[in-house]
């Protein structure tokens, strides 16, 4: 009998131990439900609320009522609705004797439009309210924005000698162009962090990078954004047009700049915006047309340029009655724009060579005609005649052009680089256990082929990308290669690639 008791106390305090396990692990579970919930509730709370039927943020509004499934609604909009609603009811029949419809007629109207309804709250419940990407954050008081620690502590700011560093690990060459951006950016930094210094305002310095296409003007500032810490946003001026017409407002580059700082005005105040393609909008010459994408995006670009309180569509690319908008000061965001400016040589050639004549010191016409790096002499006369109008000129204080590519740049583009072309795919073919080796003379070849093209650092992948094809298709047919050596025959099609057998691989390497 004992010993039956004995058993049946142990089993007793078995099944308590369980029991106790379980409610600790209901509690844990529910514990981090909650934290779960809390953190959900929590970012919400970061954002502004937003009407669902007008689209104004909560700063413009005043206190919203809070509906059913995270659905706001303004105080102006909320009486509207009722003062409309409180006149019928849903069967269609009268509330007041004040009204022009009778209940018949009301039915004969919904008979001839069946598809207009009026408006019940409760089909809203399945529209989600309005996503964070057209909220707004909300701003902090005075007394958190002193208990907050500075955005950028000015002794941490890197130095344009680091942020050149840096650069020169992704970009090859260009160093006029990275010490230019180097610098800007080590000031604008120290604008953000000291905004004023001994009562002296520091004024930005918006740049404009020329040069030939293929360069290296877009890859360097996306370089760029990966290694900052501040909102930088790239916008494309090419699809830009005047406020009215099919197209993006000029307001949309700000719209990117609030997307990058996530929807964080006061971050996005202190952001950096690069703009490409911008010589895509100088004025069209010989037009009897309106030119509503050229001239005209040049003169709204103005006030953004130069620093202006902008209204901005939250989370859109133009304006309308569904879009929140919000108010962005542009006065310390560093603008960068960046083109290519075709013919922009010709025109230098043409100031230059005015001074040819006859005589021992005249210059020739030609004498500029095979000068590889022309845009340095570039002069703001010159983009003036390409098309820019005075005052965007005027507004980009630091002119900096890009130099053209030769032949060592193009080689050194294909193996330097962390991201290089070459170890793309040598990385590659990695992953099927096989080595790809490149001769020197190969690399010339490419190089030479791709000045040939003279589409800049483009051209290299469209020419390597032609002669891989054959080796990727290849090489996956037969596990025996082990190393395959691209030579200067393969890339100018008088031979084929070296290719050794894994087992006289390790034969050579034992030899060694």
């Amino acid at each position: 009998m004992s010993l039956e008791f004995d058993e049946l106390e142990e089993k007793k305090k078995e099944e308590v131990a369980e029991a106790v396990d379980v409610e600790t692990v209901e509690k844990s579970v529910g514990a981090t439900d909650k934290a779960d919930d809390k953190k959900e509730s929590d970012k919400e709370d970061d954002y502004e609320d937003v009407c669902f039927m007008c689209r104004r943020p909560e700063h413009i509004t005043g206190k919203m009522f809070k509906l059913p499934n995270h659905i706001c609604v303004c105080n102006d909009c909320m009486h509207k609705t009722m003062d409309t609603v409180s006149q019928y009811d849903y069967q269609g029949t009268l509330n007041h004797p004040g009204m022009m419809m009778t209940p018949e007629e009301f039915n004969s109207f919904q008979n001839q439009f069946p598809n207009i309804t009026f408006m019940n709250l409760a089909d809203l419940q399945g529209q989600g309210g309005i996503p964070n990407k057209q909220k707004l954050k909300k701003k902090k008081t005075a007394e958190e924005s002193k208990q907050e620690t500075p955005a950028i502590d000015i002794k941490k700011i890197p130095v344009p000698h680091k942020i050149k560093a840096q650069l020169d690990d992704y970009v090859v060459g260009q160093e006029h162009a990275k010490k230019v951006i180097s610098v800007a950016v080590y000031n604008h930094y120290k604008r953000v962090a000291t905004n004023t210094m001994d009562e002296i305002e520091i004024e930005k310095s918006n740049i404009l990078l020329i040069g030939p296409t293929g360069c290296g003007k877009t890859y360097l500032v996306k370089t760029l954004a990966k290694l900052l810490d501040v909102p930088l946003a790239i916008a494309d001026a090419t699809s830009l047009t005047e406020a009215g017409y099919i197209g993006d407002d000029i307001e949309s580059v700000l719209s990117k700049l609030l997307a990058a700082a996530g929807n964080d005005t006061e971050k996005a105040e202190r952001g950096i915006v690069f703009i490409d393609e911008i010589d895509k909008i100088a004025k069209k010459k010989n037009t009897n047309s309106r030119d509503v994408s050229g001239e005209s995006v040049q003169q709204g670009m103005l006030k953004l340029l130069e620093g202006a309180e902008v209204e901005v569509p939250v989370g859109a690319n133009s304006k309308n009655a569904m879009v929140p908008l919000t108010t962005i000061n542009t006065r310390n965001i560093l603008f960068i724009c960046g083109g290519a400016f075709p013919d922009l040589d010709e025109i230098i050639k043409q100031r230059l060579s005015k001074q040819s004549g006859i005589g021992f010191n005249a210059d020739l016409k030609d004498r500029y005609d095979k000068e590889k790096n022309i845009l340095k002499k570039v002069t703001v006369e010159d983009i003036k005649k390409f098309g820019m109008i005075p005052e965007f000129v005027g507004r980009l204080p630091i002119i900096c052009t890009m130099e053209g590519l030769g032949k060592d740049m193009l080689v050194n583009i294909l193996k330097e680089p962390k991201n290089a072309i070459l170890k793309q795919y040598q990385k590659l073919l990695e992953l099927d256990e096989v080595q790809l080796l490149f001769d020197d003379e190969a690399l010339e070849a490419i190089a030479e082929k791709a000045m040939e093209k003279d589409t800049g650092a483009r051209a290299l992948r469209a020419i390597i990308e032609e002669f891989m094809l054959d080796i990727m298709y290849e090489i996956p047919k037969d596990e025996n290669i082990g190393t395959v050596t691209i030579t200067r025959e393969y890339i100018e099609g008088k031979g084929g690639p070296r290719i050794e057998i894994r087992q006289n691989a390790r034969k050579s390497k034992a030899e060694e």
